[in-house]
């Protein structure tokens, strides 16, 4: 089944007002010289630049996401902020799951689960991160920890139309290492068939990427494999012209 590339880019805690303008117009500007690009592009700024990031990107070929957001909508919980005050910045996505909030804020597969529910309830849609760390790999146990992980987090109500799975191997993520290529086919394919198991029909359809230390050099290996959708992008987000090289491979472009 044919799905349309994603790449987005996840800027973590990264970026103050003018360099993320900055980059943000550039990229802009990149996407609106290439009409014939097909990929879809995404931009997941810090909370703080939601509404800056989003205003740049009106109108424009590439969409808005956040990075992460609260399970309710609103509330007394000091320092969240809910998918409803993202959607009112104009993000369409968010991100929630990611390997670093599972690890330092110990969320669980059911606190995920409930992020996503709250996200796609206001027809957003969710990008849930799996991931197994380097002793579940050593161990033998990568697949099912992170079949274990789309399982458990997948809400209620998910299709290929508010849904994104992407796959960070843990010890890769902004280390440098990167999974072989076999690797990486062996866990989208596991990934898929446990959305077939979940979603029936409708998980043909839905995306998964690739994230962990994705690069220029590295993203067109990835993007041609089997099951590879798109890429979630960390650090090399953060520069124009390398995220920009990486959505190009998207299409088989040189950048």
């Amino acid at each position: 089944m044919a799905r349309r590339k994603l790449i987005a880019g996840n800027w973590k805690m990264n970026g103050h007002r003018a360099e993320a303008m900055a980059l943000t117009d550039a990229l802009v500007a990149s996407r609106r010289a290439v009409p014939g690009f097909d990929a879809e592009m995404l931009i997941c700024p810090p909370a703080t630049m939601l509404d800056r990031v989003g205003q740049h990107l009106e109108g424009s070929p590439i969409m808005l996401g956040a990075q992460d957001t609260h399970h309710q909508h609103a509330g007394a919980y000091t320092g969240d902020y809910s998918a409803a005050m993202a959607k009112d910045l104009g993000a369409r996505f968010v991100i929630v799951g990611h390997s670093e909030r599972r690890d330092h804020h110990r969320e669980s597969n059911e606190q995920v689960k409930g992020k996503a529910e709250a996200v796609i309830g206001l027809g957003l849609t969710a990008i849930i991160c799996v991931g197994e760390s380097e002793a579940e790999r050593r161990a033998g146990r990568a697949t099912e920890v992170v079949c274990g992980q789309v399982c458990g987090s997948l809400p209620k109500g998910a299709d290929e139309q508010n849904l994104v799975i992407a796959y960070e191997p843990i010890w890769a993520v902004g280390s440098g290492r990167i999974p072989t290529g076999e690797e990486v086919v062996e866990i989208h394919s596991a990934i898929r068939h446990c959305l077939r198991d979940a979603l029936g029909s409708h998980a043909d359809g839905v995306r998964i990427l690739y994230g962990g230390s994705v690069k220029p050099s590295n993203a067109r290996d990835f993007l041609v494999l089997s099951d590879v959708d798109g890429c979630l992008v960390g650090g090399a987000s953060l520069k124009a012209d390398e995220f920009w090289a990486i959505a190009l491979a998207s299409q088989g472009l040189p950048a």
